[in-house]
């Protein structure tokens, strides 16, 4: 199934905003469920604005214990898009203000709502994948120490005074 927004869709409906409604799965995403999100789709003249929030429980492993966990995703897109090319110099991003920047459609008269979702996504995960404050870090090291029997051989080595 696509999830391709028209940029004529969005002009000619009422107030010049669609809603839209995800409540699908994202190849690439290990989720438990699907995940769902309500959007606005709003034309505002050269731009697009998409709004809305993101929820979904993704299936995550630990970064510290290794063992998979439950992480509730939770956050809010908020992304700009330019209808025609901004500057021609510059790359498919162009930065606006303070960390925002808005995506350069260059004349296309679609958005991919489905792609949208799953970098939004990605760029939510936390840094470091952590199971909770209780992680259980220590059980994941051996109580005693397994010798290696490859470094036998320096056991028995004298070192000799140089003599001048």
């Amino acid at each position: 199934m696509q999830h391709i927004v028209s940029i004529d869709d969005i002009e000619n409906s009422d107030n010049k905003t669609l809603n839209y409604y995800f409540n699908d799965k994202i190849d690439g995403i290990d989720s438990d469920g699907n995940l769902e999100s309500n959007l606005a789709i709003k034309s505002l003249g050269e731009f697009i604005e998409v709004s809305g929030n993101v929820k979904g429980i993704l299936n995550l492993q630990c970064d510290v214990c290794l063992n998979n966990f439950k992480y509730n995703l939770d956050f809010n897109i908020d992304e700009m898009f330019a209808k025609y090319a901004l500057l021609d110099e510059y790359g498919k991003e162009t930065e606006l203000r303070n960390g925002q920047f808005m995506t350069d459609l260059n004349g296309e008269n679609e958005i991919d709502i489905y792609d949208l979702l799953y970098q939004s996504v990605i760029l939510n995960l936390p840094n470091k994948k952590v199971c909770g404050i209780n992680c259980n870090r220590d059980n994941f090291f051996q109580e005693e120490e397994i010798p290696d029997t490859r470094m036998d051989v320096f056991k028995n080595i004298q070192i000799q005074p140089k003599s001048k």
